[in-house]
């Protein structure tokens, strides 16, 4: 039974979750994902510093590479992590908390493939200096690929007939049948391999964010022995 000790729970199991899965992204970001980054940047200020000269575009304020870019990068993570935790809580709370947070993990693995791993079988992860499609296309592709994933994957895993069942793989599919928007002309300041190491390093990364949300509810919102 939902009720206000019940909310409680949640909200702080989901803030620990968050602050702990936030923090761990931003380690393996700054292993694994922002060397990479910071390589492709230097191909994109090469580009803007030569549109530059033609031009007198204002540039928008970021925060400095350094214990800036971390504090902020960080607050990010662990800002995403606590709104993934509550939504994976609010779960747990109407499909019954866990017994021991191993369960959970298969929540995380749920919500890795719904809001990373599907949209960006469509939209990979891009490093600076990329040509893209417009973004309320991107937006619109994205948030309709996320929302048929985490339904078909609930039809798959919860459905009793074989009919709905089927629904879900079409629902899984269908968002890619259709195709991701994409710019007109594709095209990268950053090199081809460069590219692609950074988007195996943001497949890693949002993995290990992923599982350690699944993993972290899984412990500090498990149901009473």
């Amino acid at each position: 039974m939902f009720n206000l000790t019940t909310f409680r729970e949640l909200v702080i199991a989901a803030l620990w979750t968050g602050l702990l899965a936030g923090l761990l992204l931003t380690a393996v970001q700054q292993i694994q994902v922002i060397p990479t980054l910071l390589q492709a940047e230097v191909y994109e200020d090469a580009v803007t510093v030569a549109n530059a000269a033609n031009s007198h575009d204002h540039q928008d304020w970021q925060p400095e590479n350094g214990w800036e870019r971390t504090f902020y990068t960080a607050l990010a993570n662990i800002s995403l992590g606590v709104g993934f935790a509550l939504l994976i809580g609010a779960i747990m709370c109407l499909r019954g908390r866990p017994s021991h947070w191993r369960m959970s993990l298969l929540w995380g693995l749920a919500g890795y493939l719904t809001f990373f791993v599907s949209p960006s079988l469509g939209l990979p992860p891009e490093v600076p200096g990329t040509e893209a499609a417009k973004l309320a296309d991107r937006q619109s592709w994205w948030l309709i690929t996320v929302l048929d994933t985490g339904l078909g994957l609930s039809l798959l895993a919860f459905a009793k007939t074989k009919t709905y069942k089927f629904f879900g793989a079409v629902l899984l599919v269908s968002p890619h049948l259709i195709g991701a928007p994409q710019p007109e002309v594709p095209g990268s300041a950053a090199p081809a391999e460069l590219a692609q190491t950074f988007i195996s390093a943001a497949f890693f990364a949002n993995a290990v964010f992923w599982l350690a949300i699944g993993g972290l509810m899984g412990q500090f919102y498990k149901k009473d022995s």
